[in-house]
């Protein structure tokens, strides 16, 4: 299976091919797979070099021309390094673009925390209008990044080498799909959290909700889901910072009484570079630690 950065620039290319007013803006990340796009379309495809606020003002500019930018890096470089520009140039001027990262939260442990952004959805989330996609695969991604480019809005496309074995077809479409169904909580898995949360709620009598658009936050069927008993037990895990979209669990659930645990990356940097699945299991969404927090989350009305 390809990766999702693969399949982005794949995609992108094509797109670049049928959409005459989408063009690409980079900071140097990808500019070798962009390489053959870039000869064939030298007005539209454009790197920058290593200046992230140049990237965004760049893109923030083709986009008041009328043009669709697609702006790619890690994502540490692309929300963080450049938060003033994404704030004013896109949203304070009111003009639509596509963000699309790669590197996820800790994809590449061996480049340490300059090339890691766990935070990166809960910046975005203090801003007004942004669509925040987290695909978990490679399928998904093209797909969501399709329907991306063929809007005027603000898009953030959360690309990462984790990846669920199959990809979801209702993925796509905006709101939470039901995988499982059950009666004593409800698990709301985000992108490519999803196998390690079927494989840590095995035999639980427990929904699991599959996230890939988690901005808009999908209030109406998190409801749903949860029914309309007397009270209510939610977690949600993200591959970002842990906590991130607790809040509008909560306002979503306000007239029910209920619990919400947020599960993800927690906020303690930890220093030394390992492996992906070392990070993972450390942060506890291994399958393992998945199972233990859940499994005494559930117990815990008394």
């Amino acid at each position: 299976m390809d990766t999702m950065r693969d399949r982005f620039i794949t995609t992108t290319s094509q797109l670049l091919e049928e959409e005459p007013r989408l063009a690409v803006v980079l900071a140097d990340i990808s500019a070798d797979g962009f390489a053959p796009a870039r000869r064939a379309h030298p007005d539209r495809v454009i790197n920058v070099g290593i200046r992230e606020q140049l990237l965004i003002g760049a893109g923030a500019g083709m986009a008041l021309t009328g043009m669709r930018p697609i702006m790619h890096t890690f994502a540490g470089f692309l929300v963080e390094r450049p938060f003033e520009q994404v704030k004013l140039d896109f949203g304070h001027q009111g003009v639509g673009g596509i963000l699309v990262s790669a590197g996820g939260s800790y994809d590449w442990p061996a480049g340490g925390f300059t090339h890691m952004s766990p935070g990166d959805v809960a910046l975005l989330d203090t801003l007004e209008g942004w669509t925040v996609h987290v695909p978990g695969h490679p399928d998904e991604a093209e797909a969501l990044l399709r329907g991306a480019v063929d809007g005027d809005d603000r898009v953030y496309v959360r690309l990462s080498l984790q990846a669920n074995r199959e990809a979801r077809p209702a993925a796509g479409g905006g709101g939470f799909s039901v995988v499982r169904e059950g009666r004593d909580g409800t698990v709301v898995a985000v992108g490519p959290m999803l196998d390690n949360v079927l494989t840590a709620t095995e035999g639980l009598d427990v929904s699991v909700l599959y996230a890939t658009t988690v901005r808009p936050f999908d209030a109406a069927g998190l409801r749903r889901a949860v029914g309309a008993g007397a009270r209510a037990d939610v977690v949600i895990v993200e591959p970002y910072l842990a906590g991130t979209s607790t809040a509008r669990a909560n306002e979503a659930l306000m007239e029910v009484p209920h619990r919400v645990l947020g599960l993800g990356v927690g906020r303690a940097e930890l220093r030394r570079y390992g492996q992906l699945d070392e990070h993972l299991a450390a942060h506890g969404l291994d399958a393992r630690g998945l199972r233990e927090r859940i499994t005494g989350f559930l117990r815990g009305w008394g």
